[in-house]
């Protein structure tokens, strides 16, 4: 039986309570994403009171634009955002908020769980900490963390795991209860054991024990959430500064963050940079406006520009099936997707729907944060760049 009002009541029946180990699955996660701190022990990632990055209004009519989707029929952005479980909505064009829409309960100061939108966030603090030296995409992965030269992480470089080209065995299926990832799961305190099965206590226990390599390092693009966390852990054996302090202190104050954000932690008290980062729609935007703009934001220069660019160096030689069922001519790189490098157009993604949508060619940032039923539908994906390529043309006189 669906709950028509979950989390509902005083007190909440056992019909309406979301379940500890489906918490995140459809239809609960249309609650849970937006109470992430009502279900799991978070950390705080702390703005600066009173300096929002202020962003400028100018509405636009964009609700009747009419594209094509990906089953050969035609839609309206408005029709599309009310069909695709959408939470909530903003586009930000020459730096203004020309559209923004809340949805499904959700308010302007509701923190929203990203999902991978987090690996964007974690690696844009690490282009941080290269442009200041604190660490060498060239350098060895065990430079930083000795204890990996016994994992399958030997020999891998930090551009390898920035990239997700290192060869380690890590198998990353939603749906098993037994692949890495929902080890991962278990291992960061999102899911209860599995009875008969055996697990990690943290995150960092299961880096140590993912020791196979099963291909050469660098040898093509495979998505495995853990890499995000390998990157994570070197920021902060390089700074001695856990993850949440050191994404506030460079960029969420710096960014000029109007909320306080956070992330999800694991009995260790680390941070989730694969998954576990929680913030408002605004500050989606700003993040993505910081990248729109080479890393200046808020009246000043907070990553460097070359890292910025860096990211549309990636290697589409790299990227395959069924990536590219999307992107034809994506690539990845420094934990990004990349949509096309020619007009600039690059993007954070996370799983049921989370997307900040970066693109140069159109002077754009847009950001759909949602609870889908489903963690990846390729339909539905192919039908957002499809709107926001439409709301991007009229934003610009219909120009490509």
């Amino acid at each position: 039986m669906i709950p028509s009002a979950i989390m509902q009541g005083f007190p909440v029946p056992p019909q309406s309570r979301v379940p500890r180990a489906d918490w995140d699955r459809a239809p609960w996660n249309r609650w849970s994403f937006q109470h992430v701190r009502q279900i799991l022990p978070t950390v705080g990632v702390p703005a600066k009171r009173g300096a929002a990055w202020v962003l400028g209004n100018r509405s636009a009519p964009l609700g009747g634009l009419s594209f094509g989707t990906v089953e050969g029929g035609e839609s309206t952005i408005s029709r599309w955002l009310d069909t695709s479980y959408t939470d909530g909505f903003l586009v930000l064009h020459d730096g203004d908020v020309v559209m923004e829409k809340y949805a499904n309960g959700m308010r302007r100061d509701t923190l929203h769980l990203s999902q991978s939108v987090a690996k964007s966030v974690t690696a844009t603090v690490a282009g941080i900490l290269i442009g200041r030296s604190l660490l060498d995409p060239s350098r060895l992965v065990s430079d930083y963390l000795p204890e990996l030269a016994h994992t399958g992480w030997q020999g891998a470089t930090l551009r390898h795991v920035l990239d997700m080209t290192s060869g380690v065995r890590y198998i990353e299926d939603y749906e098993a209860l037994d692949s890495d990832i929902a080890v991962t799961d278990v291992a960061s305190g999102w899911k209860p054991p599995t009875p008969g099965l055996e697990y990690p206590d943290c995150i960092w226990d299961q880096i140590l024990g993912l020791t196979v390599a099963d291909r050469p390092h660098g040898q093509y693009f495979q998505y495995r959430s853990i890499e995000t966390d390998v990157l994570a852990h070197c920021m902060e054996r390089v700074t001695g500064t856990r993850l949440a302090e050191l994404v506030s202190r460079e960029l969420w104050k710096p960014m000029g963050a109007e909320r306080d954000a956070c992330f999800t932690v694991d009995s260790a008290g680390y941070a989730l940079a694969d998954g576990g980062f929680n913030a408002c729609l605004r500050d989606y935007a700003r993040f993505g406006q910081l990248h729109l703009a080479g890393g200046f934001a808020n009246r000043r220069q907070i990553v460097p520009g070359e890292w910025i660019d860096d990211i549309l160096n990636a290697d589409p030689s790299l990227f395959h099936d069924p990536y590219t069922q999307a992107s034809p001519l994506g690539a990845y790189r420094n934990q990004f997707w990349v949509h096309d490098s020619h007009r600039g157009i690059y993007m954070a993604r996370g799983v049921f729907g989370q997307l900040v949508y970066i693109d140069r060619s159109h002077n754009m940032v847009a950001v759909k944060l949602s609870s889908w039923p489903e963690f990846v539908s390729t339909n539905r994906l192919i039908d957002t760049l499809q709107a926001l390529e439409c709301i991007g043309r009229a934003l610009n006189g219909g120009t490509q």
